[in-house]
């Protein structure tokens, strides 16, 4: 699974994987975060309106049919295998796909990254709940897939990552067999040039999330 990731990459490494508009305040507010978790705003890139753009999100999927959102639980993960039948995942696998920058993701006390230090695409979708008042809140949630040889000695899933080049046709809303091309995206990925390293002290982390939904404006502060 992935319940825990980081994204210490400097602005200006960041920065050119990050198409169209950015959140408004990123420039002024952008700091490293060692460790980014579940019911946090995360930052991702997505296509609405056949423009790519950057955007932020809380960690956790609330899917748009929901009606009491404090009654309804909100998955941080959807398996690749179930992600086209399950409602909560289905819609949003067809026309809400994103990418979620890090550059490391923790498991079983293991800090895993590339050796080369680079930033890399976690898979996700996101979803846009609208509340009877008008009130807004964008969720997300982050693929996975069966572990590989690097991860299995630590759990039996790990993220989905979309390689850099393929950007597009996976922010591209799409059915059918456009969809269907997709899928050996989410196959376990290759774990060469991979590193996974115990965590002898776990990063500091920030006050516990409030319980409270977020909106737009609330989670461009908390950056």
């Amino acid at each position: 699974m992935c319940g825990r990731y980081s994204l210490t990459s400097p602005l200006d490494r960041l920065l050119p994987r990050l198409d169209g508009p950015l959140p408004a305040g990123l420039l002024q507010h952008y700091a490293p975060r060692p460790l980014i978790r579940p019911g946090e705003p995360v930052l991702l890139l997505r296509r609405e309106h056949g423009r790519s753009h950057a955007d932020l999100a809380l960690w956790g999927l609330l899917p748009a049919w929901v009606k009491d959102p404090a009654g309804h639980a909100r998955p941080i993960n959807a398996r690749a295998e179930t992600v086209a039948q399950k409602a909560s995942f289905r819609g949003p696998w067809r026309h809400h796909r994103c990418l979620i920058p890090a550059d490391a993701f923790y498991e079983k006390g293991h800090h895993i990254r590339r050796c080369d230090g680079a930033p890399f695409w976690l898979a996700g979708l996101w979803e846009r709940w609208i509340g009877a008042d008008g009130t807004e809140l964008d969720t997300c949630c982050v693929l996975t897939t069966a572990a590989n040889r690097l991860i299995a000695p630590l759990h039996d899933r790990m993220p989905v990552l979309i390689p850099d080049g393929l950007e597009d046709p996976w922010l591209s809303p799409c059915d059918g067999p456009a969809l269907r091309a997709l899928e050996p995206l989410l196959q376990p990925w290759d774990d060469q040039g991979w590193l996974v390293e115990p965590v002898s002290k776990p990063p500091a982390a920030p006050p516990p999330p409030s319980d409270q939904p977020l909106d737009q404006k609330q989670m461009e502060l908390r950056w």
